[in-house]
């Protein structure tokens, strides 16, 4: 499909991102070894990484113009990190650059009996402080800005970063892949959320995933929806209603996830969502939320074009980005995405198979 035949980009095309970059060192090895092995790699690479630099670089070859606010040592791998960021179209003019200390990197393992990756991770050295950015610099990176995206990581400077994101009204996504120093007061500001499989359970400590839910947004009155993604699962959304739904039917919110399941169609190889009308979703000892709820699948990769799942978390988040500023409705939003991250895993590193919004696979979606 040529470029011509495609919808037009979004507008609001400009996004800023905050968060952990680095240099990955992938090698495939047969399996994974045994404690004491020695072994050899089938196949060595090194590239960018990072979740937000993964992220960035995703919705960059979606059609953004991504932003984005992190830090390198003046070493080899941190103007390696710049040079390719800048390569895809992300703007890195707001990083810091340190003079001293290293860059961050990750060693990665990933293993082509299983299709797991293992991650080693060496974080940069001196952290990213909110005395690094002036004031002139964030409200230069904020200007124009639709979006702004948190990996979680830099908290302290996040943190100012989200303040004045929300004096602006300008919608924030937070990433929370793990409980983190400061991921708390991120959330907060957070306009929506995209979770990893524990984190709902592990940060409400409710007593089951769906009423984890229904318990974050309880807790986080700004939130307008949150994403939970399960690898080849696909994804769980709980979107809260906008205006308040009294009519609504109400119905256990596990009960409304156990039926949405039995009726989503697992024969189709492609990425689906199926989604309950608007509800008051209610959870014991909870609360209730008054909202949708949405069930998405993954592709179902053949297992001889599954490379590489590194990164597969990051490209999800980027199309998320593209989506919502090409105000996508979730049903088109979560297949989207799911077809982003699949695509990704067909080739070794996190950004290798990110695919342009030209690709074939997306044309359906655009």
């Amino acid at each position: 499909m040529s470029s011509d035949s495609l919808p037009p980009l979004p507008q609001n095309r400009i996004v800023l991102g905050c968060g952990q970059v680095a240099v990955d060192f992938l090698a495939t090895v047969a399996s994974f070894p045994n404690p004491d092995d020695k072994i050899r790699s089938t196949s060595l690479k090194v590239q960018g990484g990072g979740n937000a630099g993964n992220a960035s670089t995703c919705a960059a070859r979606l059609g953004l113009n991504p932003r984005l606010i992190s830090k390198v040592s003046n070493d080899s791998h941190g103007k390696g990190i710049l040079e390719e960021l800048e390569a895809d179209g992300v703007d890195t003019s707001f990083f810091i650059v340190s003079e001293k200390g290293n860059s961050s990197f990750t060693y990665v393992i990933v293993d082509s009996q299983t299709k797991t990756r293992t991650c080693i991770h060496t974080p940069g050295y001196p952290p990213l402080i909110p005395e690094e950015l002036s004031q002139s610099s964030l409200l230069s990176a904020l200007d124009g800005v639709n979006m702004v995206y948190f990996d979680g990581r830099h908290h302290e400077t996040a943190l100012v970063v989200a303040k004045e994101a929300a004096r602006k009204n300008i919608p924030i996504l937070v990433e929370a892949e793990r409980e983190r120093e400061g991921l708390d007061d991120l959330l907060d500001f957070a306009t929506y959320a995209i979770c990893s499989a524990k984190f709902p359970q592990a940060w409400t400590e409710a007593p089951s995933f769906s009423s984890a839910l229904i318990s974050m947004l309880l807790r986080l009155p700004k939130l307008k929806f949150v994403i939970v993604t399960l690898g080849e699962e696909g994804c769980i959304m709980l979107e809260r209603s906008v205006n308040g739904g009294s009519d609504a039917e109400e119905m256990d919110v596990q009960c409304l996830l156990e039926s949405l399941k039995l009726i989503k169609d697992d024969s189709k190889t492609i990425p689906t969502c199926i989604s309950s009308v608007e509800t008051k979703l209610s959870a014991d000892g909870i609360g209730t939320i008054t909202g949708r709820l949405f069930v998405g699948t993954a592709e179902k990769i053949p297992p001889s074009e599954l490379v590489d799942t590194t990164g597969a978390g990051d490209a999800f988040i980027g199309a998320v980005l593209y989506a919502l500023c090409a105000g996508m409705p979730p049903e088109k939003m979560l297949p989207f995405a799911a077809q982003v991250a699949a695509t990704g895993c067909r080739a070794l590193g996190a950004r290798t198979g990110l695919p342009l919004r030209t690709d074939p696979r997306l044309v359906s979606f655009l």
